[in-house]
């Protein structure tokens, strides 16, 4: 997979998380540890996709 590929694969995952905690934080109860983890992951994504970037 070239790494323009890659990047793209790496935000399509980054949208799909965001459009995860977003759907978190409508439910009344929402679980924050879910939200936490989730945020995590979109910001380890965010990480990867910078550093793909700036090689």
């Amino acid at each position: 997979m070239s790494m323009q590929g890659r990047i793209e694969e790496l935000t399509k995952r980054h949208a799909q998380i965001d459009e995860k905690i977003h759907e978190e934080q409508k439910r009344p109860a929402s679980n924050d540890i879910i939200l936490q983890d989730l945020k995590r992951q979109k910001l380890r994504l965010k990480e990867e996709i910078g550093i793909l970037r700036a090689s």
